[in-house]
């Protein structure tokens, strides 16, 4: 069903064929499911016949055990993946179709892309990037199962680490417990690692542990998500050591604010940049003032492979100016973060879903602060 609704959408625009790379694309479209994603791989989707996927030798035990409906054109490690993948594309299209071709991936390394772009001069290349993912925007019933059991998996995963939180204790024990809790509540191996940081590593959003030692006083941030059949859920929480910071108690008041405010917007037919600006007004007010601005208060989720939980290149968000519809059955990491403002800094975010009357919120841990003992 899924191929064939990309086939309908290939012929809309005129397309013989599509070359995809990404592997949220390829797994949506197919079901492989592995790691090797690491070396060149791509999946010729030609308007009628079987697809075609291009990847290493050594792959051809997966690739025949999860995806038999495709037809593996293998190359050893020793020859050119790029010679390959011509042959492959010239098999499958006529001379001079128009061919999509999944530019905005960064899983097409220029070392391929030139030489195969060079071989194929015999074909009308443009660019096919967005198709796939526009189907991947609502989720069926059965994917929002996955999320369902990845968020649940991911508020167990934070739970432990926050109560693993206290004074003498490093934040690499914190990832351990993340990760053992995660782990035993029924999730693979993520998309992206769970960022665990202290209060002094607040501002560098994409980094994680240290072998440093939690202090009385502290305070550790954590964002994570679990992952079911690939599906993620993140939220995000932070622990506060001894005692909170003054204002704190003030600053989850505006942030709580802010997440009502998307999950109301989170409307079938309102526009991404509507459930922007729900959440800024609220937190303008709170604030007090109209300086603090994000480059965006939340964004879609849903398959993600190494490096991201975002599902690609490209961060589909909840940002000012949107034009993009909100539809019943997407999913959004939301995000509601006051950082560096008075009255205090304060972070929460978790992963809702888009229904009929609002968004609903699956990740259920506590959003109020959270102060542990030093």
């Amino acid at each position: 069903m899924r191929v064939e609704r990309v086939r309908e959408g290939m012929q809309r625009r005129g397309l013989e064929a599509l070359l995809l790379v990404s592997p949220e694309n390829l797994y949506y479209l197919t079901g492989l499911n592995h790691q090797g994603y690491f070396a060149f791989t791509l999946l010729v989707l030609p308007l009628e016949g079987e697809p075609l996927v291009v990847a290493r030798a050594m792959e051809g035990a997966t690739i025949s055990a999860q995806i038999p409906q495709c037809r593996h054109i293998a190359f050893a490690d020793y020859e050119d993946p790029a010679e390959v993948a011509a042959n492959a594309v010239a098999s499958a299209v006529r001379q001079g179709a128009k061919v999509g071709v999944e530019e905005s991936s960064m899983c097409f390394p220029l070392n391929v892309w030139e030489p195969l772009r060079g071989r194929l001069e015999g074909l009308e290349l443009v660019d096919g990037s967005g198709i796939v993912e526009a189907f991947r925007q609502v989720k069926s019933p059965a994917e929002i199962e996955h999320v369902r059991r990845s968020a649940r998996a991911s508020s167990l995963a934070i739970e432990a680490g926050l109560g693993t939180v206290a004074a003498g204790v490093s934040e690499r024990e914190v990832a351990a417990a993340v990760y053992r809790e995660m782990m035993l509540a029924g999730s693979e191996y993520p998309g992206f690692a769970p960022l665990i940081r202290s209060r002094d590593l607040l501002l560098q959003e994409h980094v994680t542990w240290r072998p440093r030692v939690i202090q009385p006083q502290d305070a550790v941030f954590m964002e994570l998500s679990a992952s079911v059949a690939r599906y993620h859920a993140p939220l995000t929480r932070m622990a506060y050591v001894g005692e909170a910071p003054r204002g704190t108690e003030r600053a989850a008041d505006i942030a709580s604010a802010g997440l009502e405010a998307v999950r109301e917007a989170l409307r079938p037919g309102n526009v991404n940049g509507e459930v922007y600006a729900a959440w800024q007004r609220v937190i303008d007010s709170g604030l007090g003032h109209s300086n603090y601005r994000r480059h965006h208060c939340g964004y879609a989720i849903g398959i993600g492979f190494p490096p991201s939980w975002v599902g690609g290149a490209s961060v589909a968000g909840l940002r000012a100016g949107g034009t993009t519809e909100i539809r019943e059955g997407m999913v959004f990491h939301v995000l509601s973060w006051i950082l560096d403002q008075e009255p205090a800094d304060y972070v929460i975010s978790d992963t809702m879903l888009v229904t009929a009357n609002g968004g609903e919120i699956l990740t259920t841990t506590r959003r109020d602060p959270i102060v542990v003992p030093s």
